[in-house]
C-alpha cells in the first residue's frame, strides 16, 4: 500500500512539473537545438569528459551558433540558451542581472562578492566597490605591479636557457603576489616560495567547484558529500578563510589604532586620502568603517578580487606570451617597441611606460580576443524575455552567453576572425558596430569593475618578461593559432603554458 501510494505521489508531481513547465517547452521548441540531444539528459553527455573535453564540447555548440545566433539545449530538465548575436546579448546583460544557480558552487566556498552576489546583494556592494575602482585609485598600484614584475624576470633567470618549461607556476604566483598586496595590503612572497599553500588551495578549489557544475551527479550537496572532493573543499576553504580572516583581524586593529592616534579633525573620508591605500582599507572605510561591512563581508569581497585578480591575469598573461611564442615576427616588433622606451636601462616601469606602449596594447587586446580567461558567462531568465532578434526566452532558463563564441564570428570580425593579428585593434581598422563583440570584462551594469586593474597588471608582467627574454615555443605556420584549452572556471592551455626562455643580450 505505501509503495503504490509513494509511486502516485511522484507520478502526480512529475504531471504537474511538465504542465507547469509546458510554456517553457513550447517556447524551446521554436529555436533550434542540436542534433546530439538525446531524450531525458539533453546534451548532458557532451559533459561526461574532463575539462579539455568539456570546453571542446563548448567550442562546438558556439561554433555551431554562429549562423542562427542562438541555440536551444537541455541540460537533464534545466533549459539553457546559447547566445552569440551582440544587440541580443546586450539586452540580456542590462536586463537578466541574475547569475545563473550555477554560480552557487562558488558562491558556497567564496561566498556573496560582488562577481557571484545575487541580485539584491550585489546592487549595494556595486555601490561601495565603483569608488575603490577609480582611475586614480587602480594608478596607484602601478608601483606594485612593476616592482612584481621585475621580480618575475628575475625569479625566470633560473629556468632561461634550459628549454621549455611550465610558465603557470611563475605567472600565478607573480599575479597572487600583486593581488595580495594591493587587494589586503599583504606581502605574500608567493614569487619566492611558489609552493604557497594559499595559492595551490585556490586552485584546487577552483577546479572542484568546476566538476560540480559540469557533473551533474555531484550536484546534489548530499551525494557530493559522499566523495572524496568534498574533504578536499573544506580543507581549501579552511586555509582561504584562516588566512584571510587573521588578515582582516590585523586590519581591523591597525585602523582602530591609527583612528585613535589621530585628532578627529584629522579623520577624512575623501578618496584622495586612500590613493596608498588596499582595497581592504578601502572596503572597510567606504562600507563605513565599523559600523559598515562585518568581517564575512569583507572576506566575501577580498576572497572574490583575489580569485578573480589572480586566475584570470595569469591566464591572459600565459595565452598572450604563448601567442609571441607562436609568432616570434610580432614578438619582435613589441620588443623594439618596449625597446625603444626602456633602451638598455634597467628603470622599473611607470605609468606614463603603459600609456606609451601602443602595440603591446593592441597585442593583449587581440590575445584577449581569440582566447578570453572567462570564455562564458550564465545568467538566469527569470520572466519571459523578448529578445530584439524576436526570439523570445522563456522565464526560468538559463542564458550562456558565449564570449569565446562572439570573438570569433566572421559576422562581426571578418573572414580572418581566427587569425591572430594585433593591428585589428589600430583605430582606423578597429570598428565593431556594437559594444558587445568584444567584451573580454563582460558588459552591462554586471560588468567587470577591474578591467583596468587586469590590463595593467597584464601589462606590466608581459613588459617585464620581453625586456629580458625571447620567448620561444613551437612556431605557428598558419596565422589562426591552435592551442588546447581546457575550462578550470578559466580557460587555460592544457600544457600550462609551455615555453622556452632565451636571455637577450
Amino acid at each position: 500500500m505505501i509503495v503504490y501510494l509513494l509511486i502516485l505521489v511522484v507520478t502526480l508531481w512529475f504531471v504537474f512539473f511538465q504542465i507547469k513547465r509546458r510554456r517553457m517547452k513550447k517556447l524551446a521548441s521554436l529555436i533550434p537545438g542540436p542534433k546530439e540531444e538525446l531524450p531525458l539528459i539533453g546534451v548532458a553527455h557532451y559533459f561526461l569528459g574532463n575539462t579539455e573535453d568539456i570546453m571542446k564540447s563548448l567550442q562546438h555548440f558556439s561554433y555551431a551558433t554562429m549562423n542562427q545566433g542562438i541555440m536551444r539545449g537541455w541540460l537533464g530538465h534545466i533549459l539553457y540558451f546559447l547566445l552569440l548575436d551582440p544587440v541580443d546579448l546586450e539586452m540580456v546583460l542590462k536586463t537578466c542581472m541574475e547569475k545563473d544557480d550555477l554560480h552557487r558552487f562558488i558562491r558556497n566556498v567564496i561566498g556573496n562578492g560582488g562577481i557571484f552576489a545575487p541580485v539584491s546583494i550585489w546592487r549595494r556592494r556595486r555601490k561601495i566597490l565603483l569608488p575603490a575602482f577609480s582611475p586614480k585609485i587602480v594608478e596607484t598600484f602601478v608601483e606594485v605591479f612593476s616592482e612584481q614584475a621585475e621580480k618575475l624576470g628575475n625569479v625566470l633567470t633560473k629556468a632561461a636557457g634550459k628549454g621549455q618549461f611550465s610558465l603557470w607556476p611563475y605567472l600565478s604566483s607573480y599575479t597572487l603576489d600583486s593581488v595580495c598586496e594591493t587587494a589586503m595590503g599583504v606581502k605574500m612572497g608567493a614569487q619566492e616560495n611558489p609552493d604557497s599553500p594559499f595559492l595551490s588551495r585556490m586552485n584546487t578549489l577552483l577546479n572542484v567547484v568546476c566538476e560540480r557544475i559540469f557533473h551533474l551527479w555531484l550536484q546534489p550537496d548530499w551525494i557530493f558529500n559522499l566523495f572524496p572532493q568534498s574533504t578536499v573543499q573544506k580543507d581549501c576553504i579552511d586555509v582561504l578563510y584562516g588566512f584571510t580572516d587573521e588578515v582582516i583581524k590585523k586590519k581591523r586593529i591597525e585602523l582602530r589604532d591609527e583612528k585613535t592616534s589621530k585628532p578627529e579633525a584629522d579623520t577624512h573620508y575623501l578618496l584622495d586620502d586612500y590613493r596608498r591605500k588596499s582595497f581592504l582599507d578601502l572596503l572597510i572605510s567606504l562600507s563605513g568603517g565599523e559600523r559598515g561591512y562585518n568581517n564575512v563581508e569583507l572576506r566575501e569581497e577580498v576572497l572574490t578580487l583575489t580569485v578573480a585578480g589572480t586566475d584570470t591575469s595569469a591566464v591572459a598573461i600565459g595565452n598572450t606570451l604563448k601567442l609571441l611564442a607562436k609568432y616570434p615576427k610580432i614578438q619582435e616588433r613589441l620588443y623594439d617597441e618596449v625597446n625603444g622606451i626602456f633602451g638598455d636601462s634597467d628603470r622599473p616601469l611607470d605609468k606614463e611606460d603603459l600609456n606609451n606602449l601602443k602595440y603591446l596594447e593592441r597585442v593583449v587586446k587581440e590575445s584577449l580576443r581569440l582566447f578570453p580567461p572567462v570564455p562564458f558567462i550564465i545568467r538566469k531568465v527569470l520572466t519571459d524575455t523578448k529578445l530584439p532578434s524576436g526570439n523570445i526566452l522563456p522565464g526560468g532558463s538559463g542564458v550562456v552567453i558565449s564570449i569565446w563564441g562572439i570573438h570569433r564570428d566572421p559576422k562581426y570580425w571578418g573572414p580572418d576572425a581566427e587569425n591572430f593579428d594585433p593591428d585589428r585593434f589600430l583605430p582606423e581598422r578597429y570598428s565593431i558596430k556594437n559594444s558587445c563583440s568584444f567584451m573580454p570584462f563582460s558588459s552591462g551594469p554586471r560588468n567587470c569593475l577591474g578591467y583596468q586593474y587586469a590590463l595593467m597588471s597584464i601589462k606590466a608582467a608581459i613588459t617585464g618578461v620581453v625586456r629580458k627574454y625571447r620567448i620561444v615555443g613551437e612556431e605557428e605556420t598558419s596565422p589562426a593559432p591552435s592551442m588546447r584549452v581546457k575550462l578550470d572556471i578559466m580557460m587555460k592551455a592544457v600544457d600550462g603554458y609551455q615555453m622556452a626562455l632565451e636571455k637577450r643580450c
